[in-house]
């Protein structure tokens, strides 16, 4: 069933009047986000998403809403490993604390339009070409084996934007607060602060490619793919700041987050063979994660336990 424009209009009116609330009143002063703050606001995004989750199981059904879960739980869940590369970018930028938060604030708007750009266009792809989405499962199973036999590890210098940016951008050497673009002896140049949103932007764009086709392996309605992305992607500041401090104590995460990636690229590939339900789908997904985060806090436990 095709979901009306009004839906599509409403959710995305809803989308920027919260975005716009988050910016120009919670955090409308340059500060430091603490712990305290972080949990309450990750709770508060969390339970829009499930109330929402709630709305869609109500106006569409058990399955569709279900779907939704599904979709979050996996983009939300893939969403930690941008916070892993996050903390290397803005520790190799030196970016303050009080600047991290708007930062990720555009980086988000940013995210939201790409990502909804590569879902109309994987859902345009998938209804002219049926098969495609073997295709998409063959990659998802790809990045899925790659993520477990690599441990993240990146040297943010080094990477390819970061390289190009410095080669064709006219860039500025000082730092000027919370602007993107100074003028310098006469000529506009872009900031350090611009360089570190180019990152945070491409690094969402290249996770993106992994977990957009992963939730297309639980739905094919655009609506909730795009949805359950959003909701995901608008709780990731937050959990950012949340998590900043505690992700080298999540050692088996990537492995967490490999071997969902590996289930769903199976899934997507078998799934005109054998065909897994979202229930069963959701079950794994959770179960995957909850072990991967359990098993890191013992390990990081005992390793406490030696030191003392």
């Amino acid at each position: 069933m095709e979901t009306p424009l009004s839906f599509w209009i409403g959710f995305n009116a809803i989308v920027l009047a919260l975005l716009a609330f988050d910016l120009c009143v919670l955090h409308r002063e340059k500060r430091a986000i603490s712990v305290m703050e972080s949990l309450l606001t990750t709770l508060g995004w969390i339970t829009l998403a499930v109330g929402f989750g709630v709305w869609v199981t109500y106006e569409n059904g058990l399955g569709t809403g279900l779907n939704f879960f599904t979709g979050y739980v996996i983009e939300y869940s893939l969403s930690m490993d941008n916070i892993f590369i996050f903390v290397l970018v803005f520790a190799s930028f030196k970016v303050a604390a009080e600047q991290q938060h708007r930062l990720l604030f555009w980086g988000v708007i940013g995210a939201l339009v790409m990502r909804g750009l590569m879902i109309w266009g994987g859902a345009a792809l998938l209804h002219k070409f049926e098969w495609v989405i073997y295709l998409f499962g063959a990659y998802i199973l790809y990045a899925g084996v790659k993520m477990l036999s690599h441990k993240p590890d990146v040297e943010v210098e080094k990477m390819l934007v970061v390289r190009l940016a410095r080669r064709f951008l006219p860039l500025s050497s000082r730092s000027e607060g919370d602007h993107f673009v100074v003028c310098e002896n006469g000529k506009l140049k872009f900031t350090l602060l611009f360089l570190v949103l180019v990152v945070v932007e491409m690094t969402d764009l290249i996770f993106a490619l992994d977990s957009i086709p992963a939730i297309f392996g639980v739905t094919r309605d655009p609506f909730i793919v795009y949805t359950s992305n959003v909701c995901a992607i608008l709780g990731l500041r937050s959990l950012y700041f949340l998590l900043a401090g505690a992700v080298k104590s999540l050692v088996y995460l990537h492995v967490g987050l490999a071997c969902v990636l590996i289930f769903i690229g199976g899934k997507m590939v078998t799934e005109g063979f054998y065909p897994l339900s979202t229930e069963t789908s959701l079950i794994v997904v959770g179960g995957i994660l909850g072990t991967a985060v359990a098993v890191s806090l013992l390990k990081s436990r005992r390793i406490l336990l030696k030191k003392a």
